[in-house]
């Protein structure tokens, strides 16, 4: 069993298990939040009778004395383990991190973000995209359970954005196994995988991705840094395994040549002082007259650069190492290469979409988490996880988006 679900069993919580005695900061932390959110579409209600916002989702405030301790202390890390804690809930979770999603830019007055590089908490060594960390990041949180990951995911086990059909221009939500497949194909016939196709896949998730471009003749060879994800993608590969070759290997490492390469959200796991390397590694390797299609999470620039340094929740407690990038970043990136986006698919209301289903699913399986050994403060965690990250969505803070990358001298008509 992983450390996280030890810790599930034991109640160890450290950062959890005392209230932070930071009278100043506490009380600095009270009044700039029920400052911003004074003219916010939400209502909070605090528990000491305080009531604040004009109106809408609501966010109740339990134990405020420790809600504004961690919010002082740690801003949006101890916003978040306030809600692990049970100091604060919603009753509609995503709707309420939307509003503070839609205006993330002017929640903080700007007479005071010049605080931000004292206050907000800083990144550490660990959190940078060496290879050993990235093993240990990577195995953090894809290691955690095979059973946990296919208690929420569709048959296809993939964790990454579906592609719906769309009307009027918004994801005609069906079947989320079909719009997954619809997925992974339309990246297959982005990078023109077929027959006889040498096609490396960076980042094997559980899978489905390699088998699907097996099917089609190709001859894959997918890495991943995760044990667990490899151990059962060997498993639902049986039926293709002679075309389909599985290594833990760091995309560093990756050798060979290959007419395709496709990574479905890798690049975010990678880190921003990595994303050169990563997108030399993809040139290296690519052959003459190859295509590269990527899916990746992408954030508004201006962001990116503010939170670069940053240490965040979702840092902390699901994806250590982790920075979304922006295209202008991912652009630089590949001006140390050949390589040029040649194609650019916007499909961010279906990753909100996606993550809605997953959400619903997860908690509608509330007892078989926990009989796996996964304590409420872990499903508190997962739930904020998965309604944060759909709020990113749906607010527009968030987009995803899928890629062609091609060298500056290959012709391209897509």
């Amino acid at each position: 069993m992983t450390m996280i679900a030890e810790t599930a069993e034991t109640g160890r919580w450290p950062a959890l298990e005392s209230v932070p005695q930071t009278p100043l900061r506490s009380r600095a932390a009270r009044s700039l939040f029920l400052r911003a959110v004074r003219d916010l579409p939400i209502r909070v209600e605090c528990s000491d009778g305080v009531v604040a916002g004009r109106g809408g989702p609501v966010l109740r405030v339990l134990r405020p004395e420790a809600f504004f301790a961690r919010l002082g202390r740690d801003g949006l890390i101890g916003f978040g383990e306030s809600y692990m804690a049970g100091e604060w809930e919603a009753d509609d979770l995503v709707r309420v991190l939307t509003v503070f999603a839609s205006r993330m830019d002017s929640l903080v007055p700007r007479s005071v973000r010049w605080l931000r590089p004292v206050a907000v908490p800083r990144r550490g060594p660990g959190e940078d995209g060496t290879p050993d960390n990235a093993r240990r990041n990577v195995s953090s949180h894809y290691d955690l359970s095979n059973d946990l990951f296919s208690l929420f995911l569709d048959e296809t086990l993939s964790y990454s954005s579906a592609l719906f059909p769309e009307r009027e221009g918004r994801p005609l939500v069906t079947d989320l196994a079909s719009a997954q497949r619809r997925k992974i194909d339309r990246l297959l016939d982005l990078a023109g995988v077929g027959a006889g196709t040498r096609l490396l896949e960076i980042g094997t998730g559980w899978g489905e991705l390699a088998i699907r471009a097996a099917r089609r003749g190709a001859d894959v060879r997918t890495i991943t840094l995760s044990a667990e994800q490899r151990s059962l993608a060997l498993e639902r590969a049986a039926g293709v395994s002679g075309r389909i070759r599985i290594d833990l290997c760091d995309y560093r490492e990756v050798d060979g040549e290959y007419d395709a390469i496709v990574s479905v959200e890798m690049i975010e796991a990678v880190g921003h002082r990595h994303w050169g390397a990563y997108c030399r590694a993809l040139d290296r390797v690519l052959a003459p007259g190859g295509k590269v299609a990527l899916q990746a999470i992408t954030m508004p620039h201006d962001r990116m650069l503010a939170s670069r340094n940053s240490w965040t929740w979702v840092q902390k407690y699901v994806f250590p190492g982790g920075l979304i990038p922006s295209r202008p970043a991912l652009e630089e990136a590949l001006a140390t290469t050949s390589l040029r986006i040649r194609n650019d698919l916007r499909f961010g209301a279906h990753y909100a979409e996606t993550l809605r289903i997953w959400r619903q699913t997860f908690e509608a399986r509330g007892l078989q988490v926990r009989k796996l050994g996964f304590d409420a403060t872990f499903r508190r965690m997962w739930d904020l996880y998965l309604a944060y990250s759909e709020a990113g969505f749906r607010s527009g803070y968030l987009d995803v988006r899928q890629f062609l990358l091609t060298r500056e001298e290959t012709p391209c008509s897509g």
